[in-house]
């Protein structure tokens, strides 16, 4: 359970007022940041849980009969949810997966309380390609909070929840629920289509060592485009903190260029403080009054 921390009252989630009064709208969180220890216990079970998402890609096909259980525990994606549903007791099922499931989303919510938009920015560009959905999400997810983390309580929705300063009572009940939901949908699907998820499951056993190899093949391609890229999911874990700080300032300067670009000028001849040719206000938007283009990812 994680204690809601003490922290100047921010506008309410779903509210058209997020980013508040502050210089260029942004969202800088608290404004106080967590030791590095504090922070340590963040980042390393954040570590941990893709180091086991891994494993359980990788090992699949030997654990999805064999040890349904353990697959969850490793990685409780929906497809594997699927797959163990009906080789699992009730308990066992809604337990582990409920667990599994949950356990990454106050980390993320905690940092986008801590970072607000530099961990919003960071989540961007760790995911390039879908870096457009995520701010289109985030400009909805304004008006629609508690609906998104109850449909869609992953990663990205859970740090704008905390970058949002959703109360985190009620960020824990709205995503308890919507997970509660989610793995009973998933047990009535299995159910419901038992015996094509029990076909596919004696297939993976009838050709468990070439799909073992295969799976494992495909778990370290994917970490070695992460590597060719610049960075696996794990270094930028491990060096999150400094790469928080590093956009963070980034961002503080330009939302300050921005304010002063909305103090206007003493050039003579320019009395109301603009260029007619180049108007712009402190938010970044062109003098028509539509957004200015957002910057290209690196």
């Amino acid at each position: 359970m994680v204690e809601e921390p003490a922290r100047p009252a921010p506008a309410a989630a779903g509210s058209d007022d997020d980013a508040g009064d502050r210089p260029g709208g942004r969202r800088p969180g608290t404004g106080r940041r967590p030791s590095r220890r504090t922070f340590a216990l963040v980042a390393v079970p954040l570590v941990v849980l893709v180091v086991a998402s891994n494993v359980g890609d990788a090992a699949m096909p030997t654990l999805v009969d064999s040890h349904p259980a353990w697959f969850i525990a490793l990685n409780a994606r929906n497809r594997n949810l699927v797959l163990v549903t009906n080789n699992l007791d009730a308990w066992s099922y809604y337990g582990i997966g409920t667990v599994r499931l949950l356990v990454s989303d106050p980390l993320f919510f905690l940092l986008g309380y801590w970072y607000g938009d530099a961990a919003v920015e960071w989540m961007e560009r760790r995911t390039r390609t879908w870096g457009q959905m995520l701010r289109q999400v985030e400009q909805f997810f304004g008006k629609a909070a508690y609906p998104l983390i109850f449909v869609a309580p992953n990663n990205p929705i859970c740090l704008f929840a905390g970058a949002a300063g959703m109360p985190v009572r009620a960020f824990l009940a709205v995503n308890l629920a919507g997970t509660v939901t989610r793995l009973y949908l998933i047990r009535r699907f299995g159910e419901a289509f038992e015996s094509p998820i029990d076909d596919v499951v004696g297939w993976i056993g009838d050709y468990r060592v070439p799909l073992l190899v295969l799976s494992i093949g495909l778990v370290v391609l994917s970490v070695a485009l992460e590597a060719k890229r610049g960075e696996t999911q794990v270094e930028s874990l491990v060096h999150l903190e400094d790469e928080l700080d590093e956009i963070d300032a980034e961002l503080a300067r330009k939302s300050a260029g921005d304010q002063a670009g909305a103090g206007g000028s003493d050039e003579p001849g320019d009395p109301d403080g603009t260029d007619d040719g180049d108007r712009r206000d402190g938010d970044g938007r062109d003098g028509d009054g539509s957004p200015g283009r957002p910057q290209d990812q690196p």
